[in-house]
């Protein structure tokens, strides 16, 4: 492990030494690494966290291995999710001992994230871990599954319900989309699971409660402005062709909640759908969602998720596997979610 000297502001008095994944500047290349830190380097933020997990997502993948420019400047801490307890606060909404999470907020991008022992947080992204979930399956859910919830949570609003109509999970192998199965079905719907891996993920995904599986080239293709209707809904990860495809078969004032761009950035779609069956395209952001927003959706993901589902679709990988596992995620050999244990 290397040695990273900051020039951060002193923050607040505890002083310890500790581990994290630092991206930093080689040779005009973004390098990460596991690194020996203190926390007098950490940004001088209101809240100091005692982190115990992190997560792996596709975003985190694409920061370490740097396979994709996330980090906006550097010297870096990746990580986009955290969970642990409130060390040090001078924000009187705070004490040391709360429990708390953190998602998105620019986290490894703009701000200083999740892979690591110790960080400090601006006390308005912090969310209380509901009392059901400890810290390591607020982790294995993540941002990955607060982000299917977000989605779940834009199809109930849009006035879905079970029996109206099949609804597609693309991506359904990956974080977004087991979770999203996961969760539609314990609501009651009629999931179909599209995923790359169809016949190896069949047993998973039924198990999580997908009705059915396609394999995921019925919907990477060149698709016709319209198709036969056959979603009630829909929960995107992928986008590009299988998100216009995925459009092109939603029913009449059906809801497409696109949340990812695993597949790609593109989408050749027309107008068709929208004006002649008013289907709804619904973007999901879950890194600058409001605080009431976050706090829905993690009460909600408390009511309703199974914790032996949950065992069954996560992994607790140690913090120095993340540069390694950051390159499987991108190349599609992660199956669930991998939650890291920051102390391991």
């Amino acid at each position: 492990m290397q040695n990273f000297r900051g020039n951060y502001k002193m923050g607040p008095s505890v002083q310890e030494m500790f581990n994290a994944i630092l991206i930093e500047d080689v040779d005009g290349k973004p390098k990460a690494g596991l690194t020996r830190m203190s926390t007098e380097q950490l940004p001088a933020e209101a809240v100091l966290v005692r982190v115990s997990h992190s997560a792996l997502n596709y975003k985190d993948g694409l920061a370490v291995s740097a396979r994709g420019r996330i980090a906006r400047s550097l010297p870096m801490v990746a990580g986009i999710d955290l969970a642990g307890t409130v060390e040090e606060s001078s924000c009187p909404a705070w004490k040391k001992g709360d429990r708390v999470l953190v998602n998105g907020f620019g986290l490894s991008e703009r701000y200083w994230g999740g892979y690591s022992q110790f960080a400090r947080m601006k006390s308005e992204w912090l969310v209380r871990i509901p009392d059901e979930l400890t810290a390591e399956e607020v982790m294995a859910i993540g941002t990955a599954g607060y982000t299917s919830m977000l989605c779940v949570l834009a199809i109930e609003d849009h006035g879905i319900k079970p029996g109206d109509g099949p609804v597609l999970v693309t991506g359904a192998s990956g974080g977004v989309g087991s979770v999203a199965v996961m969760l539609l079905s314990a609501l009651g719907y009629e999931v179909v699971a599209a995923s790359g891996r169809a016949e190896d993920n069949e047993k998973f995904l039924s198990d999580l409660g997908a009705s059915r599986l396609i394999g995921r080239n019925e919907l990477a293709r060149a698709a016709k402005p319209l198709e036969a209707e056959t979603w009630a809904a829909v929960v995107d990860s992928v986008g590009s062709e299988v998100l216009a495809t995925a459009i092109a078969q939603t029913r009449y004032e059906g809801i497409v909640a696109a949340c990812g761009l695993a597949g790609g950035t593109g989408l050749a779609s027309t107008v068709m759908p929208f004006i002649l069956r008013g289907v709804t395209l619904r973007g999901i952001d879950s890194v600058m969602a409001s605080q009431a927003r976050r706090q829905r959706a993690w009460n909600r993901l408390a009511e309703l998720v199974d914790k032996s589902q949950l065992a069954s679709i996560y992994s607790v990988e140690a913090m120095s596997e993340v540069p390694r596992l950051a390159h499987e995620i991108i190349d599609g050999k992660i199956r669930g979610r991998v939650v890291i244990d920051v102390n391991a």
